[in-house]
């Protein structure tokens, strides 16, 4: 019998559980490490999500309200930053002491945060 994946439930300070899939992805977010970045699809498989653009969606719907969510650390799986026009999330990975050369992170692998065996 094969076992079944056990999915991540957040709680709240106030000890009631939200399950919703969006403040999951950001609970787990919040647990990168400063100066080390994770991908999207990292983050859906430890969450047994289908298919990683539902950490793309949830990462578009920070509103600034509450503890804040270090998107910037979240990476495609070829260690590069997506949809940052801005330059806001290169600004702030170095900041974290993180190179990029143009949108891509210099040692990627060396970074890299997988929270499949760190949590």
């Amino acid at each position: 019998m094969a076992k079944s994946k056990e999915r991540l439930i957040a709680v709240k300070p106030s000890g009631v559980k939200d399950e919703s899939v969006t403040h999951l992805i950001h609970d787990l977010v919040r647990q990168i490490p400063r100066g080390r970045v994770t991908t999207y699809g990292a983050i859906a498989k430890v969450l047994g999500l289908a298919n990683p653009r539902m950490v793309g969606k949830a990462m578009s719907q920070i509103d600034g309200k509450g503890k804040p969510v270090p998107a910037q650390r979240v990476v495609t799986s070829s260690g590069r930053l997506s949809h940052d026009t801005s330059h806001h999330r290169h600004t702030l990975l170095e900041k974290e002491g993180i190179l990029l050369n143009g949108d891509k992170i210099v040692d990627f692998k060396k970074l890299f945060w997988d929270p499949g065996r760190e949590l």
